[in-house]
């Protein structure tokens, strides 16, 4: 076994936010998140499920999607891609570590949370694009989607919905992975994280999006893989649908979580976007 896979072994989770006041109306606070990650093995082994019948209320303009774990099956490649970034620069880290300090994190954000200490903007957009480009190598040979998802997406806009991305990734990846995907319509706004925005849990990427697009946040669903992710859906005041690619539904919890899915394919079962009243 390599040490990649080692590292592999476990999946990850994101440490819970700090400091931050819930909006209006919502709860304040996020539950303790567990510092083992999720195998996806403990259902089906106990016989039960924790994944949660959709609730919907209100009515939706717009879906804002995360990209990484939530639109593609990216994250164990983001890992792998971590563990020889930290071993090129002599950073003597745990992966799951790692994965706990950067991922909702913009690019810059990272960087300077690994390294604990100051780039230039020069020298921090360098160390982020090296480390972009080496996921990119490993992700693009075996490529996937989060089950169901462009089917999804063509649905959401069938029904009228507008699509937007919210996601801490650069330019760079959203191309990367929009060429790839190749969904039959660009989605109606989209906001990265080399914009200028701070990264997740705070909630401003998302707020962006809502603005982009139009629709007042309270008519927003973001659908979410991340712990941050989720904790930034919750401070924008939108409802979220917590994707469980990487993370427990109970790492994914909420008072503003319509449902925790596995994939699209197990929400589009449920008939969530049937259940929605469009704006």
């Amino acid at each position: 076994m390599t040490s990649i896979e080692r590292s592999m072994q476990g999946r990850f989770a994101a440490g819970p936010p700090q400091g931050k006041s819930a909006p209006s109306g919502l709860s304040p606070a996020v539950p303790a998140l567990p510092a083992q990650g999720w195998t996806g093995r403990s259902d089906a082994d106990s016989g039960s499920s924790p994944y949660s019948e959709p609730r919907v209320a209100g009515s939706v303009g717009a879906l804002i999607f995360d990209m990484d774990g939530t639109m593609v099956d990216s994250m164990p490649w983001h890992a792998k891609c971590w563990v020889e970034f930290t071993r090129l620069h002599d950073l003597d880290i745990p992966l799951d570590e790692v994965m706990q300090r950067t991922t909702g994190r913009t690019g810059p954000e990272c960087m300077r949370l690994l390294f604990e200490r100051e780039f230039d903007d020069v020298a921090c957009d360098a160390l982020v694009q090296q480390k972009e480009q080496l996921y990119r190598e490993l992700f693009a040979p075996v490529f996937a989607e989060v089950a169901g998802f462009k089917r999804f997406e063509g649905l959401a806009r069938a029904r009228g919905l507008k699509v937007g991305i919210g996601t801490a990734g650069d330019k760079h990846n959203m191309a990367f992975v929009l060429r790839h995907l190749q969904l039959a319509q660009a989605p109606h706004a989209k906001v990265g994280g080399d914009e200028g925005f701070p990264g997740k849990p705070e909630p401003a990427i998302f707020l962006e999006a809502a603005r982009r697009l139009q629709v007042e946040p309270e008519s927003c669903i973001v659908f979410e893989d991340a712990p941050f992710g989720i904790e930034a859906a919750r401070r924008a005041g939108m409802r979220a649908v917590a994707v469980c690619s990487t993370h427990s539904p109970a790492q994914l919890a909420g008072p503003h979580v319509l449902a925790a899915v596995r994939d699209y394919t197990e929400l589009m079962n449920s008939s969530f976007l049937e259940n929605l009243h469009v704006a």
